[in-house]
C-alpha cells in the first residue's frame, strides 16, 4: 500500500470516529421524542355510565367533572346522537395530528399529537340522548396551557358550524 493511501485510509477512519456522536445524538433524541407518547391510560372508556374522572393536574378537563379547575360545559347534540357522532368523527378526523383510534356505538376516543415534543392527548366522547359528555386529558406533564379545553371549545364552535 502506498503512503498516501495509508493517510486517505487513517484520514477516513478518523472522520467515522468524528462523525458518531454526531449521528447518535439525534437518535437519542429520537428515543426520548417517541417515549413522549406514553401509553394510554388503563381508565379510558366509558365505566359505569362515566367517562374517567380528571387527575390532580391541570392538564384536563371534563364535562363530568365538579370542580372548576376542570369542568366544561357537554357538547349539544346536533340532530339525533348519530348524526351527532358521525360529524363529530368527521371533525376529528379533520383536525391536524388528531386520529380516531376507538369508536363504538355512542363512544369516540382520539388521539392527538402535539407538533413539536410529539406529545399525546386523550380525548373522549360519550354521546347521549342530551348531550355529549366530553373528557380531554394529556397523558404526560403537569399542566398543558389551556390546551385541552381551547381544544374543546373549537370543537364546540365547529359542531355549531
Amino acid at each position: 500500500m502506498n503512503p498516501a493511501s495509508v493517510w486517505q485510509n487513517a484520514l477516513i477512519r478518523a472522520t467515522r470516529r468524528a462523525h458518531k456522536p454526531a449521528l447518535a445524538l439525534p437518535l437519542v433524541l429520537l428515543l426520548l421524542l417517541s417515549a413522549c407518547s406514553g401509553s394510554p391510560p388503563d381508565n379510558l372508556g366509558i365505566n359505569g355510565g362515566n367517562l374517567a374522572a380528571c387527575p390532580d393536574s391541570p392538564n384536563c378537563v371534563s364535562s363530568q367533572a365538579s370542580d372548576a379547575r376542570h369542568a366544561i360545559a357537554a357538547l349539544p347534540l346536533v340532530g339525533t346522537a348519530e348524526q351527532t357522532q358521525s360529524k363529530l368523527k368527521t371533525l376529528l378526523e379533520s383536525e391536524p395530528r388528531a386520529r380516531v383510534v376507538e369508536e363504538a356505538p355512542g363512544y369516540l376516543r382520539a388521539e392527538y399529537t402535539s407538533q413539536w415534543m410529539r406529545f399525546v392527548d386523550d380525548v373522549e366522547f360519550m354521546v347521549g340522548a342530551q348531550a355529549v359528555e366530553v373528557r380531554s386529558a394529556s397523558r404526560l406533564g403537569y399542566k398543558d396551557f389551556d390546551v385541552n379545553r381551547e381544544r374543546i371549545e373549537r370543537l364546540r364552535q365547529r359542531l355549531s358550524e
